[in-house]
């Protein structure tokens, strides 16, 4: 289930979490667990998860990554960042996006 290259991700993200967002080592790799957990869920299908916007509230949200589930891809590739996680919300139809670091529990 779990990779060198899943490992290698959780500890990649978690360095992140503490140089960029300020988090304690263990907060980091509690936050970069669950980021890695979710996106092996959502490739697999359709998750609901939660997170906290920019302006403080907690959305409720149910995505996926699924090949199987996702629209035509159309358009030109955007630059890859690492500090965002993108997801084909299910319930509006389209894609969103949201920080890592404000995955909820």
């Amino acid at each position: 289930m779990f990779t060198t290259s899943n490992l290698r991700s959780v500890m990649q993200l978690a360095w992140q979490f503490v140089k960029r967002n300020g988090l304690t080592m263990s907060e980091a790799l509690k936050t970069a667990w669950r980021n890695v957990k979710l996106q092996m869920e959502m490739k697999k299908g359709i998750v609901k998860f939660y997170f906290q916007k920019v302006d403080g509230s907690i959305r409720e949200a149910y995505g996926t990554l699924n090949e199987n589930l996702l629209p035509e891809a159309k358009g030109s590739e955007k630059k890859q960042n690492d500090t965002i996680q993108t997801y084909f919300d299910t319930e509006v139809q389209e894609f969103r996006c949201f920080k890592k670091a404000n995955l909820a529990a």
